[in-house]
């Protein structure tokens, strides 16, 4: 039997009506042909087009985030890249039951030629590898869009949904994501938040456009903070930047948490004087957020979800 999928642990909480964005819900009568038809599916992503014939039976993801989807969605994979610590319901692709081939970064092109794939999924981490990999089969690089994050990941989605026959599948859950979104919007107010992340006893703090950026371009949680960089490591911070922004969220990522390091885990590194003299301390609103969803695998359908939740949460 197949085990529980990443969605009863990350989400689960959207059966909301189905109201927003009806295109994309993949309900017509063409999408629904296309979906069982078995044919050539072509598909655009962020190094191109690729076409697929017929729906994969050996697909090879270097992407957790979309190991999560294809996972959640029920769709069994071939290959994997080697990566630890991954939880509850992926643990199982860190064994040995699913073939290893490389790393996030490296790629072993051998034992990706050996599995012969029908599609191979690459994005953010891997997506340097493209190149070389759609020499061996059709290739997808699922990357999201950072300054589109919601267009973005809705398009690649939907791309991964075509391509494995689960179109139907995905078009419901976006709709019913875009109505959680417009609900979280709607209850932001002019509430200031800022988003740091902890690693090796550092802070660094991320605002709109950056990999948290979904906090505030999306969900409208107003920046505590302006000019910071969107590069992907942030700006690094001190307790005293964090006293001076004063937010009244103040939102956690656990770096080392994620990757399974030691170290000062966040509370303790927060656990400081001054950043207990913020509206955030005293209102008791410094969110940890799942390390996780929000740092490995933020562009799996699931961890989208949940991101939406923890905010909407964030603002009761």
């Amino acid at each position: 039997m197949r085990h529980t999928p990443l969605r009863a642990r990350l989400s689960g909480l959207f059966l909301l009506p189905f109201l927003l964005l009806p295109a994309a819900c993949g309900g017509s009568e063409a999408d629904s042909a296309a979906e069982g038809s078995g044919g050539s599916v072509t598909v655009e992503h962020a190094q191109g087009s690729t076409t697929v014939e017929g729906t994969p039976e050996k697909i090879v993801v270097f992407d957790v985030g979309y190991l999560a989807t294809l996972d959640e969605l029920g769709v069994k994979v071939a290959g994997v890249p080697a990566v630890e610590n991954l939880p509850g319901d992926l643990a199982e692709y860190s064994g040995d039951t699913y073939p290893k081939v490389g790393s996030l970064f490296e790629p072993d092109y051998e034992k990706v030629n050996a599995l012969a794939p029908d599609l191979i999924v690459v994005a953010g981490r891997s997506a340097a590898a493209y190149p070389e990999l759609k020499k061996i089969a059709p290739t997808v690089d699922l990357t999201v869009d950072q300054t589109d994050f919601v267009g973005s990941f809705r398009a690649r989605t939907e791309a991964l949904g075509r391509l494995v026959g689960k179109e139907d599948q995905v078009g419901q859950r976006l709709s019913a994501l875009d109505q959680s979104i417009a609900d979280v919007r709607g209850r932001a107010d002019e509430r200031t938040g800022l988003i740091v992340l902890t690693t090796g006893g550092k802070i660094s703090a991320h605002g709109p456009g950056g990999r948290f950026g979904i906090v505030h371009d999306v969900l409208g949680v107003k920046p505590a903070a302006t000019g910071l960089k969107t590069d992907t490591h942030g700006n690094a911070v001190s307790h005293e930047f964090i006293a001076e922004t004063d937010p009244d969220l103040l939102y956690v990522v656990d770096r080392d948490a994620a990757i399974g390091e030691e170290g000062q885990a966040a509370a303790q590194v927060l656990d400081n004087a001054l950043v207990k003299q913020t509206e955030a301390a005293k209102n008791d609103k410094i969110v940890y957020l799942d390390a996780f969803t929000w740092y490995i695998a933020p562009t799996a359908l699931g961890s989208v979800e949940s991101m939406v939740k923890a905010v909407g949460d964030s603002l009761a």
